[in-house]
């Protein structure tokens, strides 16, 4: 069995040398480039006009759907605020020195108008079940928007994104997640990583069974809660190293274009090293591009297709500019970079380095165990729904029960197979979701363009 896997592992690595990172590289940032300019730059122009929509200020009786903004920017948000954020961080400054956050910045602040115009899309292309529920994302406006332009390749490549997403939902959103807390229980309290996964599998089954409300009901609760914990004691540790901040700054932005030597545990990295990580991580960590939020912000309710895009290009900047840097920054100015650990041991380092100026010994395995538990947790039930809409595109609903328990099956996978494999698949799987997706929002560009100044001009009329 080892040798299967290993063998697996080889051709998934293989593919993301060669293949996968470079077209991820050829797309992502260009995509990104182009649609900030399109339109207006709008990822700095609108973030005020987002927050009063999550505030509710534009909230009507008469918009359909199931979840308000607020939820279903909470759901998106727990889909993303995730290992991405404690232990991706930490594998992408590894890997590729502390430059590769500068790329990770940089996947984020283009990631919101991507998020801007996928969530959009999704909105104006999405579909109500028998149920009364909503079913959206990239596949129903790649088969709905694309059907003029491409004719019957437009359903191809709507079942390619559906059958990458089902495959993402168990990889990304799932055995990354479980993987990553069972890792942390087992570091941080010797717990065998069967018991974490047969635990976590259990309380996932409990969850998501109940679908989209019961999961937005859970997210919205537990999002603020998970992310104040974490961002306290994260501050807490800068706090006390602030006069160190700005020489982690100067190594982020040197190395971003130079690459890093190797130093002590440190692999050591050159500068395509330190893009492609960024990239890769800052892609984990946001989802932009990728084709996931759509899928839980098409369930908004709304009237405007735009207006749930602009919710939506809250979302990187909070993941990725926010939360992502923090941790950077705790890594970089502690230099538990530079120790030898990897992945969520040497954000456990780093917290332990910076508590312990305060006295407090010992507590950064809890508080990172804690935190990340509550990140992948919620991560895992979100990615469940994205994967059940999937499911549903693909066969039907009768297809979401088979899935979700073949669904709390990997995340018991997740918690008991090696990080190599694991992170390997999510980069591999990430890719199959990402490339199609930015294909059909180039393609679909127009639209987004026109729903954008439509939504802008009702909105200067309601103004005067």
């Amino acid at each position: 069995m080892n040798n299967i896997l290993q063998f697996i592992d080889q051709l998934i690595q293989g593919y993301n040398d060669y293949v996968g990172g470079y077209l991820i590289l050829g797309l992502l940032i260009p995509t990104g480039i182009w649609f900030s300019f399109r339109l207006n730059f709008l990822n700095l122009t609108k973030i005020g006009h987002a927050i009063n929509v999550v505030r509710g200020k534009y909230d009507s009786k008469h918009a359909e759907g199931d979840v308000n903004h607020f939820k279903a920017l909470t759901t998106a948000l727990s889909a993303t605020v995730g290992t991405g954020n404690i232990v991706g961080v930490a594998l992408a400054i590894y890997l590729g020195g502390p430059g590769a956050v500068f790329w990770i910045w940089i996947t984020g602040f283009l990631g919101m108008t991507l998020k801007y115009g996928e969530c959009t899309l999704a909105q104006k292309y999405r579909q109500f079940n028998s149920d009364g529920t909503v079913s959206g994302g990239p596949m129903y406006y790649m088969e709905l928007g694309l059907k003029e332009k491409i004719g019957r390749w437009a359903k191809v490549l709507a079942l390619v994104f559906a059958s990458a997403t089902i495959l993402c939902s168990l990889g990304t959103g799932n055995m990354a997640q479980s993987n990553s807390m069972s890792d942390a229980l087992f570091t941080s309290y010797q717990i065998p990583t069967w018991i974490s996964g047969i635990v976590v599998t259990s309380l996932t089954l409990l969850v998501v069974i109940g679908g989209i409300k019961r999961i937005a009901d859970v997210t919205s609760r537990l999002v603020p809660f998970m992310a104040a914990i974490y961002i306290i004691a994260t501050l807490t540790v800068l706090f006390s190293m602030a006069d160190q901040i700005p020489h982690a700054f100067a190594q982020i932005i040197t190395g971003a274009f130079t690459g890093t030597a190797a130093a002590g545990g440190f692999v050591g990295s050159t500068f395509i090293m330190t893009l492609i990580w960024g990239v890769r991580r800052g892609l984990f960590s946001n989802e932009a591009g990728q084709g996931s939020a759509p899928i839980a912000h098409a369930a908004a309710k709304t009237i405007y297709p735009a207006r749930e895009g602009i919710v939506a290009l809250l979302e990187p900047m909070i993941d990725t500019i926010v939360i992502c840097t923090m941790t950077a920054l705790m890594i970089i100015v502690t230099d538990s970079w530079q120790t030898g650990a990897k992945g969520v041991g040497m954000t456990v380092d780093a917290m332990n380095i910076g508590l312990h100026r305060f006295g407090i010994d010992g507590m950064g395995g809890h508080i990172i165990a804690i935190s990340l538990l509550l990140f992948a947790f919620s991560t895992i039930i979100s990615w469940s729904y994205y994967g059940s809409r999937a499911a549903i595109y693909l066969i039907g609903e009768k297809a979401i029960k088979p899935y979700l328990y073949i669904y709390g099956l990997f995340v018991f996978f997740g918690s008991v197979w090696g990080i190599d494999i694991v992170w390997h698949f999510v980069d591999m799987v990430i890719t199959f979701m990402t490339i199609p997706n930015l294909i059909a929002m180039l393609l679909l560009s127009s639209v987004i363009v026109k729903e954008t100044r439509d939504y802008f001009d009702a909105m200067s009329k309601i103004k005067k």
